[in-house]
């Protein structure tokens, strides 16, 4: 009895694999001056993908198929025919379901492949209502797109491009660039050096590089970008914006709530936030338009501070401080708010103001150091604002509509 069943089970072994090689065919050929291997199959239907390949790209594409198929590459970068065979064979290359998932795995059994001439390609075709595509790699490139669920990529440094995806991105690389088209969730991505793109992220986006730049055209539930000495861009998002920057400028546009920005040394621009604002950097310059209040704080920089009257914004109390620069402060006319400002070392640097309720004074000698400081309320008074340089010339000036 024991034979039987032992013979039953390898019967079914048997019909399983020669099911899988109906689905799959190798063929080897000439092209240019290297040789390539390519594979072909259907793996039929899957809810998730899983990829992992010790080399090579992946390219992994959401459509109108309701099963899996794969086209794989791998190109031999040699003359011979012979040694070409030889380096297929040590790329181990096996597709298989398990369960409800489809799995594509590449496995290089001919030591480090980085010295090999040698590379590969895959292409996956998935149906769109895929609910998971887990992406591995150790450095190739990694593309994905029209996928309704979520997508998890990672590289050891190859660049990442992932487009039309409804559930949430996370994707890393060692040092590559990252480019997210549409996306209908969150957006995790981190890379070790390269730039960033975002074009749309209708959820929470994270972003992070160790030195590249970060540019997002559109987020809509908040923002959280870092960079080791990058340049950060915005152009609008809505909630809450935290950029940093080691050594990069932060330019962000339009902004629907409160933002944080800061810099180890580079200029800070901002267009508009409905939200408090605050922004430092070690040196650059720094301007903020649209702002219901601001602290900001430059190591040797100038500021430029437009303060609007908006009574849906949560108004708090705002100071802007440098130790060497003009500080510049537009007022809209009808804004309720308190002034007190200071100039340490005049010098010649004094405070004018288009606001005859903001009282100038200074102190000291016509040959010395000098002290020049005024207060004033403007509409009752309100929130207060606190401006200070150590040595520059402060303005108030009267917003125009």
């Amino acid at each position: 009895m024991k034979r039987i069943l032992k013979l039953v089970s390898i019967g079914a072994c048997i019909l399983t694999l020669a099911s899988l090689a109906v689905g799959q065919e190798t063929r080897v050929f000439r092209e240019g001056g290297n040789w390539v291997q390519e594979i072909t199959g259907n793996l039929g239907a899957a809810r998730t993908l899983r990829v992992k390949v010790d080399m090579g790209s992946v390219r992994v594409e959401g459509g109108a198929q309701s099963a899996v198929s794969y086209v794989i590459r791998s190109r031999s970068y040699s003359s011979s025919e012979q040694q070409a065979r030889r380096d297929f064979e040590l790329y181990k290359i096996s597709a298989y379901s398990k369960g409800d998932a489809a799995w594509i795995v590449g496995d290089w059994q001919g030591g480090r492949h980085q010295d090999r001439k040698f590379s590969g390609e895959f292409v996956i075709m998935v149906p769109r209502s895929l609910e998971l595509a887990k992406i591995e790699t150790d450095g190739g490139s990694v593309r994905a797109t029209g996928i309704s669920g979520r997508t998890e990529i990672q590289s050891g440094g190859g660049s990442i491009h992932v487009d039309d995806v409804s559930g949430l991105v996370d994707a890393e690389t060692g040092g590559g660039t990252i480019d997210i088209g549409t996306t209908g969730s969150d957006v995790n991505v981190r890379t070790g050096g390269g730039n960033i793109k975002i074009a749309s992220a209708k959820g929470k986006l994270n972003a992070e590089s160790g030195g590249g730049s970060i540019a997002v055209v559109s987020c809509l539930q908040g923002a959280t970008l870092d960079t080791g000495g990058g340049n950060i861009q915005v152009d609008r998002c809505q909630g809450t914006v935290h950029a940093t920057t080691g050594g990069g400028s932060v330019e962000l546009g339009d902004i629907g709530g409160p933002v944080q920005m800061e810099t180890g040394g580079g200029s800070i621009r901002l267009t508009s936030a409905t939200g408090p604002v605050k922004a430092e950097t070690g040196g650059g310059c720094i301007e903020l338009n649209g702002v219901p209040s601001a602290r900001a704080e430059t190591g040797g920089g100038g500021i430029i501070a437009r303060f609007l009257n908006s009574s849906s914004a949560d108004r708090t109390d705002s100071a802007l401080e440098t130790s060497a620069g003009d500080i510049t402060v537009y007022l809209a006319s009808d804004l309720a708010i308190s002034i007190r400002a200071n100039i340490e070392l005049a010098n010649g640097h004094k405070i004018v103001s288009d606001f005859s309720d903001i009282h100038i004074a200074s102190e000291g000698g016509d040959w010395g150091p000098r002290t020049v400081s005024a207060e004033g309320q403007l509409n009752g008074g309100g929130p207060v604002l606190k401006v200070r340089t150590n040595s520059g010339n402060i303005k108030f000036v009267r917003a125009s509509r």
